[in-house]
């Protein structure tokens, strides 16, 4: 046994054992199809120099699953989802539009309303595994679907026509993040996503304190006085007086 005053051989070596060094942080983020995040990751590209942005696509079926397996810190989801655990802020609501092989009849419309399709095939989207397959089983006569107008376009399968649909629910984007992840870096891309500015007393960026600038020398040299000119004609005892303010003697 080693006596009171001597350590374990191993516990110098475990002591001294250098540490891994924490990796930088990148913050991820994944989105729906229909979805444009470009001015956003540009806006952040602007205003947080030190922390990388990361963004892929994810299909409706894994828009929440990216969260719980830690591979997005957020997502632009596609409402309605299970919000248990999570902070979800809804964004804006999507126009719907209905998809036919190319040369239906609705073609010659700019807009046509559900209540005048009721003889029309509607096909479920999901059941035939997504939008863009959805669509080329549409190009092909089989029926019509209905889909966010920014997601027909995403695809834009060949022999389709998209004309805006009423009458029908509309869709609605938002962006979802676990609750117990918030953090300023999180606060902060919420901010912009919500269109504050970086001047907001809102983003945690604001309140950094910014360095002062150091004031700029002086490069005009020590000021020289202005020769004193000598006075030609006396003084003016009028000057400065109202009018009409000196006395008139008698005539």
């Amino acid at each position: 046994m080693p006596a009171d005053n001597e350590s374990p051989p191993n516990a110098a070596s475990a002591d001294n054992s250098p540490s891994e060094p924490e990796a930088p942080r990148v913050l991820r983020f994944a989105y729906v199809a229909g979805v444009t995040p470009g001015k956003w990751i540009r806006r952040w590209e602007e205003r947080v120099l030190d922390i990388p942005l990361e963004s892929f696509m994810s299909d409706d079926g894994a828009q929440l699953s990216v969260l719980k397996d830690g591979s997005a810190d957020l997502s632009f989801v596609r409402l309605p989802v299970e919000r248990e655990g999570l902070s979800v802020i809804p964004l804006y609501e999507e126009q719907p539009v209905v998809v036919a092989p190319k040369g239906h009849e609705i073609s010659v419309f700019e807009e046509v309303a559900l209540a005048d399709l009721p003889e029309e095939t509607f096909l479920d989207v999901t059941e035939l595994g997504g939008p863009e397959m959805a669509m080329q089983v549409v190009a092909s006569g089989a029926g019509l679907v209905i889909l966010p107008m920014s997601v027909a376009r995403h695809f834009n399968v060949k022999d389709t026509v998209a004309r805006r649909l009423t009458g029908a629910p509309v869709t609605e984007i938002a962006l979802a993040w676990p609750s117990d992840s918030t953090d300023e870096i999180i606060e902060e891309f919420i901010g912009i996503v919500r269109g504050r500015t970086a001047a907001s007393s809102r983003q945690p960026s604001a309140k950094q304190e910014k360095p002062k600038k150091a004031p700029k020398p002086d490069r005009r040299g020590p000021a020289t006085p202005k020769p004193k000119v000598a006075q030609r004609y006396a003084p003016n005892p009028d000057k400065g007086r109202g009018k009409g303010s000196r006395k008139k003697g008698k005539r």
